[in-house]
């Protein structure tokens, strides 16, 4: 059996488990998940009873099914799938275009100067710091900026009595304020941590199930910060663990946006999202 085993079946091996491995991330975490298990399920103890039973017209009709699935598959995971496309469309597979790191170091230390400030007065803020994924369709819904980033332009723009203060400020990819008053859309997802999180915080998971950026929401009500990305929050952040989690998310190269060594970054997030709720409890 070896010796039919070619090069060219290896690399057929491989390209399809990329293939499937690619797959995982974009399904990961979304309700796609969730159904596409159950399908499987069905398959399964249908296939279990059709060969125990001796069930000829159910086994005629698993293995026909394949044509049904090729057609109803792209239309149930439509949502999905269009997800991917666009990931890729926009990011493309091998670009890593950003802001030079000494300037993504200032937008940090401007960005956590304002949260701090935001933070003690009590008024809420979402701000959207953009990785490789493009943000141009959300950001064409707020006000135009485009102005370097500052904690005085952050205050001003979410003081309570300004006419920009409800919606997002979307730093762009090279580090600039893009735009204000920014509508995003919110999370879809019924496995939220706290059911009682508000429209501000939906909307910062929102971003962050639809792109790689990076979301820093603070409360309203409360005055604590969080960040969000891809489709995790991290809670009650104080200024040294949110300076913390975003040079880790924001401020260092990103190798973890080439997919060959995407899963090194994912594994990283994960690391400094364990650290911080290590830290809180």
């Amino acid at each position: 059996m070896l010796d039919n085993l070619t090069w060219q079946a290896v690399l057929d091996i491989l390209l399809v488990g990329l293939v499937f491995f690619g797959a995982s991330f974009f399904f990961r975490g979304t309700q796609a998940v969730a159904l596409l298990r159950g399908i499987l399920i069905v398959l399964i103890t249908l296939f279990i009873l059709s060969s125990l039973l001796n069930l000829l017209a159910l086994s005629w009709l698993l293995q026909n099914l394949v044509v049904v699935l090729s057609l109803a598959l792209p239309i149930i995971f439509q949502p999905e799938l269009r997800q991917a496309l666009q990931h890729l469309g926009r990011a493309g597979l091998f670009m890593n275009r950003q802001a030079p790191e000494s300037k993504r170091q200032r937008v940090i230390d401007e960005v956590c100067r304002a949260a701090e400030k935001l933070s003690e007065r009590r008024h809420g803020a979402l701000i959207v710091m953009q990785r490789q994924v493009d943000l141009q369709e959300y950001i064409r819904t707020g006000i135009a900026l485009d102005s370097e980033v500052s904690a005085q332009l952050l205050l001003t723009i979410f003081w309570p009595k300004t006419e920009l203060h409800d919606g997002a400020a979307i730093i762009d990819q090279d580090g600039r304020l893009a735009s204000a008053a920014s509508v995003l859309p919110l999370s879809a997802s019924r496995n939220l941590p706290d059911p009682k999180l508000g429209t501000r915080h939906r909307a910062a998971l929102g971003i962050s199930e639809v792109s790689d950026a990076v979301c820093i929401v603070v409360s309203e009500e409360t005055g604590k910060i969080s960040i969000t990305n891809a489709g995790r929050i991290i809670p009650r952040l104080d200024n040294t663990r949110l300076r913390t989690v975003l040079v880790a998310f924001y401020g260092e190269a990103r190798a973890s946006d080439n997919p060959l060594t995407k899963l090194v970054g994912r594994s990283q997030q994960v690391i400094a999202a364990l650290r911080e709720r290590r830290t809180q409890v």
